[in-house]
């Protein structure tokens, strides 16, 4: 009977770990999208290093391309850049466009505040 358990309880711890049910701040983009070059130029680089980066990664979804499964429940948008905060299945917020950094980094912080708050109800 153990050994047959053991596989079920690495299902289990492996369902446990899944990246679906951690943050992310999805990046909504497409070629020659110009304010999608200057986030990259602007934040980008930097991003993953600071402290909103590593409570939601970013992940880049192009828009144009065929859509990620696991994003069914993220509305589409046609406007580039667009992000969208979410953790589990769930959209927190987004920012439509790219404001420049010091306002991107003011929104950001913003939407991960509302991720948190929801963690301590």
């Amino acid at each position: 009977m153990r050994r047959a358990a053991f596989p079920l309880i690495l299902l289990i711890l492996a369902g446990l770990a899944s990246p679906a049910a951690a943050a992310e701040l999805i990046m909504l983009e497409q070629p020659g999208c110009p304010w999608c070059a200057r986030f990259n130029e602007e934040i980008a680089p930097a991003y993953a290093k600071t402290q909103e980066g590593r409570r939601a990664p970013l992940r880049r979804v192009d828009i144009t391309q065929a859509w990620p499964a696991d994003l069914d429940f993220v509305e589409r948008e046609r406007f580039t850049p667009t992000f969208v905060l979410v953790e589990g299945g769930r959209e927190f917020g987004r920012i439509r466009g790219y404001p420049g950094d010091e306002f991107f980094w003011y929104l950001v912080g913003d939407l991960i505040a509302k991720l948190d708050e929801t963690q301590h109800e």
